[in-house]
């Protein structure tokens, strides 16, 4: 493993970084300006070595909660240290989960795209707030700490049943449970459309992957817990739409109760505050999120699994 003292890369070497990482070019100077400006910071650098020991504990073990210590208001003086510390966070990350991805033989092409969602993250971060930061930094938590992978068109996590998925997968006839391993399947935007050509290559790509670089693991079952799986987007788009082809993948083992309509405007329209009434009509997703809303009626996080 790498010295747990590493900071940031430094100097000339830090925008080439930002640039790997997808980083957007409108944030780069913010960043490196932050960066130098943390520089000979006793309270800075205690904090972000002490995040980075918290971050990588235990690096590769599945389902790890990091408990990250608070970032102070005041810390170096300016807000923005403070929106965008869990970047430098991140990169000061960086070795550990490079060195974790080499020990996993993890091909360099997976371990650029995987890490590349940093910039993704800010992408979307900007594109609610203009300016540059995260908007969860626990969303990013799995990459850097190789649990989550890029492979084509969807992301995989090495996860755990829960309890109701485990149990269906149970009743289903499989000899799995609650707590066995599966592939937890994230839908990443900016990535093209969801069809199930992409998605056939992504699943080959992650049985590959898995058995190849972690073939103590055993992944029989794959499942996915997210507003697309939602099954009254079929009243509203076509059978043959790609999301109504990729909900028809999943058994659902329940059906969730508690509504969730910011999720889907955020991931829609970039803002779960903007209020429905607000909310543009393009593309056939937009028109059912807002019309659905604006029918009075709400939106649930769905879930699915099917056997790999």
């Amino acid at each position: 493993m790498v010295d747990e003292d590493a900071l940031l890369p430094v100097g000339d070497e830090l925008p080439e970084v930002l640039l790997d990482l997808a980083v957007p070019h409108e944030d780069i100077n913010e960043l490196v300006g932050i960066a130098r400006r943390l520089e000979g910071d006793p309270e800075a650098s205690g904090l972000l070595e002490e995040s980075v020991r918290v971050l990588v504990r235990d690096i590769g073990d599945v389902g790890f909660q990091p408990e990250m210590p608070p970032v102070p208001e005041g810390l170096g003086g300016a807000a923005a240290v403070r929106r965008l510390f869990p970047v430098l966070v991140l990169l000061a990350a960086l070795p550990h989960t490079r060195a974790y991805h080499d020990e996993r033989a993890v091909p360099v092409a997976i371990a650029r795209r995987t890490l590349a969602d940093l910039g993704r993250h800010l992408a979307l971060h900007r594109r609610r707030y203009g300016n540059a930061g995260l908007v969860d930094a626990r969303w990013l938590w799995p990459h850097f700490r190789g649990e989550l992978y890029q492979l084509g068109r969807l992301q995989f996590q090495r996860a755990r049943l829960g309890k109701r998925t485990g149990e269906a997968v149970r009743a289903a006839g499989l000899p799995l449970g609650p707590g066995d391993a599966c592939l937890s399947i994230h839908i990443p935007d900016f990535r093209g459309p969801l069809t199930p050509q992409a998605c056939d290559a992504s699943l080959a790509l992650a049985r590959d992957f898995f058995a190849l670089h972690y073939p103590e693991e055993t992944y029989r079952v794959a499942v996915c817990h997210s507003w697309l799986l939602d099954p009254q987007l079929q009243k509203y788009l076509p059978e043959e739409s790609n999301i109504v082809r990729f909900q028809r993948r999943f058994r659902t083992p329940y059906r969730e109760t508690e509504a969730d309509d910011r999720l889907p405007v955020f991931l829609v329209f970039g803002d779960p505050d903007l209020p429905v009434e607000a909310l543009l009509q393009r593309t056939a997703v937009e028109r059912a999120v807002a019309g659905h809303l604006l029918a009075g009626e709400h939106w649930y996080r769905g879930h699915g699994w099917f056997e790999l």
